[in-house]
């Protein structure tokens, strides 16, 4: 075998690699000389047919078979010889043609073929001494507690059928048949029967409950609203439409307390044992906010501190993602390239900026993670199928069998355990103050946080 570099520029390294006919039809002989031990050809007795008979018959199929060990072989030890850090399996041309290569099948010919290899980047790691982020914290108020109690008291609300005649107010419950149309025409998605609306709730498209406060119940009448121009339904969006409704009942709320009956229909003993739960899942949310903002403020802090040429496979690869994932979503929604408000050249270069970022950090958390000895074990794997699996109800079998049977989906749910115990590895190592925030604030989605 020999082996010629012929680039190295950047992260990309190219080799030229030949492999001589001789050793080519060497590895064939010794295949065939594997196979006639154990062969039954018809005519011959077993172990008894002539190589020249089975090289006729199969030499063709082990050779294709000799030539792809040889080349995956060849790559091989070009990485191990080089000590290249590949980002991605490596990209073959045959400068040759097929001509070449059935000169090889054949071993009539020497096999040549051209490797390149897109390496990963080498970079300091450094200290993280001059990282110091500050950690929003906001403390659970008995408001706060008090204002989720009374949301889960809403969802128990019992309602009682007002008088016959009685008008329907806000904070009343009906119940009511629709349907939609557009140009006098019915629309897909548009009907409903026996569906409850509390009047006032927002549960509808703007100006839809407002027309049905007064409305009694036996009572038709038509409702005029215009669908909202950011409707997740294309076709609707931004026109206007009738419904011809009928109310079919109307119910006044209840009186609703926080009571000791509450608690216990949530599943608990006492209305003090509620509201410590209640607490409890509240702090657990702000907690989690709280770590998602500093780990958002910790992965822009690693964005800005390292610069490194990035490999362009995997750049390209993970804006390939990006935009397939946006195409989707466009398709979904109805909307066209036109629909954003920037050209498609924009586009592509603001989500190729995202896509650098993600491989950026990608490959400094990754560094990062190796260095201090990071590892996601099997049963930290196993737990995340697991809780996977309970998410599909039923289909829990199935679910579990496809993780344990595919190994990108399996690498899909390593990425972010490995990541989550990176940024925790870090946390340990930057400086934080921590800042006091009010609940707004914490959960305060802006774009730029968006984005």
């Amino acid at each position: 075998m020999q082996v010629t570099q012929t680039l190295a520029e950047g992260l990309k390294k190219e080799f030229k690699v030949v492999l001589p006919a001789s050793d080519l039809a060497a590895k064939l002989e010794c295949q065939l000389n594997e196979m006639r031990a154990k062969a039954q050809i018809k005519g011959f007795r077993p172990g008894k047919a002539p190589i020249s008979h089975l090289k006729k018959l199969y030499g063709k199929n082990l050779m294709s078979e000799v030539l792809q060990e040889a080349v995956n072989e060849a790559n091989r030890k070009i990485v191990d010889e080089n000590k290249l850090r590949i980002a991605m399996e490596p990209k073959l041309d045959f400068p040759g043609g097929q001509e070449e290569v059935e000169k090889a099948l054949e071993a009539a010919g020497d096999f040549s073929f051209v490797v390149t290899f897109e390496t990963l980047p080498s970079f300091e790691i450094g200290s993280f001494d001059d990282i110091s982020l500050e950690r929003p914290v906001a403390p659970v108020s008995d408001e706060d507690v008090d204002a989720s109690i009374q949301k889960l008291a809403e969802r128990m609300r019992e309602y009682e059928p007002k008088a016959e005649g009685a008008k329907a107010e806000k904070g009343d419950k009906t119940t009511i048949d629709f349907t939609g149309k557009l140009d006098g025409v019915p629309f897909e998605g548009g009907t409903g029967g026996d569906v409850d609306l509390v009047l006032g709730s927002g549960s509808f498209i703007p100006g839809f409950e407002e027309q049905l406060e007064g409305a009694t119940a036996g009572e038709q009448r038509i409702v005029k609203v215009t669908f909202p121009e950011n409707y997740s339904a294309q076709n609707l969006a931004g026109k206007a439409a009738e419904f011809d409704v009928t109310v079919k009942s109307v119910a006044s709320p209840k009186p609703q307390e926080i009571n000791e009956e509450l608690a216990k229909k949530y599943g608990f003993e006492s209305l003090e044992e509620f509201r410590t739960a209640v607490r409890g899942n509240i702090e657990a949310d702000h907690d989690k906010a709280s770590r998602d903002k500093l780990k958002r403020a910790l992965l822009d802090a690693l964005d800005s501190k390292y610069s490194f040429e990035l490999p362009d496979g995997l750049v390209e690869q993970e804006f390939g993602g990006i935009w397939q994932e946006l195409e989707a979503e466009r398709k979904r929604a109805g909307k066209t390239l036109a629909d954003e408000g920037k050209s498609e050249e924009e586009l592509r270069a603001e989500y190729r900026a995202i896509a650098e970022r993600r491989v950026r950090l990608g490959l400094v958390l990754a560094e990062i993670g190796q260095s201090a000895g990071v590892k996601v074990e099997e049963k930290d794997l196993t737990d995340a199928v697991i809780e996977r699996a309970r998410q599909f109800p039923g289909q829990e079998k199935q679910v579990w069998e496809f993780y344990r049977n595919n190994e990108q989906a399996l690498a899909q749910l390593r990425a972010p355990i490995y990541e989550e115990r990176v940024v925790a590895h870090l946390s340990s190592l930057i400086k934080i103050a921590d800042k006091t925030v009010t609940r707004d604030e914490l959960f305060a989605d802006d774009e730029e946080e968006a984005a």
